[in-house]
């Protein structure tokens, strides 16, 4: 008989777009898969068809803790077909409680995680023989822990005893629970934003003296924050003040050290002022010592009208016979020897 191809959809190699959603039958390949160990599985065998891995849940407020266990998941095997279900409200509801995101938000936040290939909706809560037949599932992966739901105390026992479950690690510190917790805990603070956003007091389920308290409350945190605005705008202003002074009192202290260093360099003991003093002074004592000589053809001055004349000049002989006295001794004698000639022709 001729051995048949396998005709199974292969990983999507491009995430530019999202994960497929699974059909009535998600693998029609006629093709016989026959069952593997987790040990021929991590050898990459077979060869001709991808292992087909399959994790469940609902996913709700689908967060790191949900996209680190699906990353795990698709890494248990070198060549891994990631098939992942989700399960509708009708049955969360049922078997688990109210959840905050529909079926199909659900559904479309699992098409956009990068490790998925295939979104199963709908999925059942128990997995049976038939449904891992219908959808050629080779292995399970979910977490360790039991999970004890609808009257069983671990609905993945029987996968676990058939040797198809592959166990993955949980992400302490965040979980759909922890973030449900967290928006109660400060369900005061949300319906507060939401209310100023302008959402309504029956959408936010609030009644009218909370809205109203609400609403106050915000109106006091608006002040608040005016408050706040404006401390920080006049410490700002006060900054940049005491900046402004900084730097005038250095530029002050820069021309202050310059006035004093020129104020010395002027007047100081060895300044230019003491040097030019001492020129002056001089100049001033040597012109006291020897004065300069007034000049000879300086004018005649006038005589006053309230003075007398002068008594007329002598003859012209005496004028002439006595001349002025020299200035030098050689003029001197020769101006008496010239007298005592004059004398002696007289006699």
């Amino acid at each position: 008989m001729e051995e048949l191809e396998h005709t199974c959809p292969h990983p999507r190699t491009t995430l530019t777009e999202p994960a497929i959603f699974a059909a009535e039958t998600s693998c029609d390949c006629r093709a016989p898969h026959e069952k593997l160990s987790i040990t021929q599985a991590c050898r990459g065998t077979p060869v001709d068809r991808p292992v087909r891995v399959y994790a469940d849940g609902i996913f709700d407020l689908f967060h790191s803790g949900h996209a680190r266990a699906l990353m795990q998941a698709k890494n248990l095997f070198p060549n891994t077909y990631l098939i992942v279900g989700v399960c509708s409200d009708e049955l969360t509801h049922k078997y688990k409680g109210f959840t905050v995101m529909t079926e199909h938000e659900r559904y479309e936040a699992l098409r956009h995680c990068r490790y998925v290939d295939e979104v199963l909706r709908d999925a059942p809560w128990t997995l049976t023989p038939e449904f891992l037949e219908k959808h050629k599932i080779d292995f399970v992966a979910h977490d360790d822990i039991p999970y004890s739901s609808a009257g069983s105390e671990d609905v993945y026992k029987h996968i676990k005893e058939a040797g198809m479950f592959v166990p993955t690690q949980r992400t302490e510190g965040i979980s759909t629970s922890d973030i449900i917790t967290r928006i109660v805990r400060d369900y005061d603070v949300y319906a507060r934003r939401n209310l100023q956003r302008g959402y309504t007091a029956k959408e936010l389920n609030v009644s009218y003296i909370n809205e109203k308290k609400y609403r106050l409350q915000n109106q006091v945190d608006r002040m608040k924050e005016k408050v706040r605005n404006v401390e920080e705008k006049s410490k700002h202003f006060v900054y940049r003040v005491e900046e402004k002074s900084h730097d005038l009192i250095q530029k002050w202290e820069e021309k202050s050290r310059e006035f004093i260093g020129n104020f010395l360099e002027l007047f100081g003991p060895d300044g230019t002022w003491k040097q030019v003093f001492q020129e002056r002074s001089g100049r001033m004592l040597s012109y006291a010592l020897s004065p300069r000589e007034s000049p000879c053809n300086s004018p005649p001055r006038e005589l006053s009208p309230l003075r007398s004349p002068s008594p007329p000049s002598p003859p012209a002989r005496w004028y002439n016979a006595r001349p002025s006295p020299p200035t030098s001794p050689k003029g001197a004698s020769a101006s008496m020897s010239s007298m005592s000639e004059g004398d002696e022709d007289e006699k």
